[in-house]
């Protein structure tokens, strides 16, 4: 009797997943309508919303489906660049109103290129950053971790939209995320770093809105600055320098040393250097833990929106500090 309930749990569980999982298929998706009911799980109307505010340079930060503080935060960035209450809830007309913005599918199928599926890869990325100064490169550790942040997407969600597909084969076709946010905004004339909301927003000369990117900014052991910068310059795949006068937790060498260049150093893909010396705006290895976690004074972004943000300033754009720091933080490096 005890093994035919426990067969029928499974059996109950199984359907159960199967059910969720057809949710998320394109048509799923793409056809989603607004629906006010709350979930908790991964959910195709709030999957569909966070591309569209993607599209819209809104970003949302990682694409993982659910309706969490970066989603909240876009929702009302968005909100409030379109002249709505502005209180982070995905509703009726703020639905309407992001559906307005681009008529196409948010989630196409890609074919995997060679260049896709083929590394070098890192096999093992160690946690202590002395030990990854003896790395050659900082690359992906696979294809999967490639393909996930080309598409601004979670390696989780990734997987659940392509059940049974590798990810390690040129000419395999996945579904993925339509994130192709079009030319930068020309308008663009200064980026303002929100330290208590946790967000980079960059302005035109009118002060308006243009693009909103969720941000790890500080930490009570070293805050990031207040005032004004200008943006120096942009450097494209940077290594990252140690100086021993930063004295990060966990550092215990006394000697400057360098990590090399690539997506999984700790700045990222891109670093958009201060006038402010030793401060920058960059990417990041971990783009999950963006506005959930701190930084060692820098403002950190995911790859993909730090290098959007590169190409929305110059050298001499203003970067103005507003806002309060969080009271606690547990500081990374950058």
């Amino acid at each position: 009797m005890v093994r035919l309930v426990l067969l029928a749990l499974v059996l109950f569980a199984l359907s159960t997943g199967a059910t969720e999982a057809a949710k998320l298929d394109a048509a799923a998706v793409n056809n989603a309508q607004f629906t006010d009911a709350a979930t908790k799980g991964v959910d195709a109307t709030v999957l569909k919303a966070q591309v569209l505010l993607d599209r819209a340079r809104f970003s949302p930060g990682l694409i993982d489906g659910r309706q969490a503080e970066n989603f909240t935060k876009a929702v009302r960035a968005f909100q409030a660049a379109n002249a709505l209450p502005a209180d982070g809830r995905l509703n009726r007309e703020t639905w309407d109103k992001l559906v307005a913005t681009s008529p196409d599918a948010v989630l196409v199928n890609y074919e995997l290129t060679r260049k896709d599926v083929r590394g070098p890869f890192a096999k093992r990325i160690p946690a202590s950053m002395e030990r990854m100064a003896r790395l050659r490169r900082l690359g992906y550790r696979g294809s999967l971790e490639r393909i996930a942040e080309h598409f601004h997407i979670s390696e989780q969600l990734l997987r659940r939209l392509n059940p049974g597909i590798s990810f390690r084969k040129a000419g395999a076709k996945v579904l993925v995320p339509a994130i192709d946010r079009g030319d930068p905004p020309s308008a663009a004339v200064s980026v303002e770093v929100d330290k208590a909301a946790r967000q980079v927003r960059v302005l035109d000369d009118s002060g308006k809105v243009v693009s909103v990117y969720p941000a790890s900014i500080g930490s009570e052991e070293k805050p990031a600055p207040s005032g004004e910068a200008q943006v120096t310059r942009v450097v494209h795949n940077p290594t990252y320098h140690y100086d021993p006068r930063f004295a990060f937790k966990g550092v215990k060498t006394k000697r400057p040393f360098t990590i090399a260049a690539g997506p999984n150093n700790p700045v990222g893909s891109i670093w958009i250097d201060l006038s402010i010396e030793s401060y920058g705006i960059h990417g990041t290895p971990e783009p999950g833990k963006i506005g959930k976690t701190f930084s060692h004074g820098c403002i950190r972004l995911t790859n993909w929106d730090a290098e959007d943000l590169a190409l929305e300033v110059h050298k001499g754009t203003k970067v103005v500090f507003t806002g309060e720091t969080a009271e606690s933080a547990a500081g990374q490096p950058g």
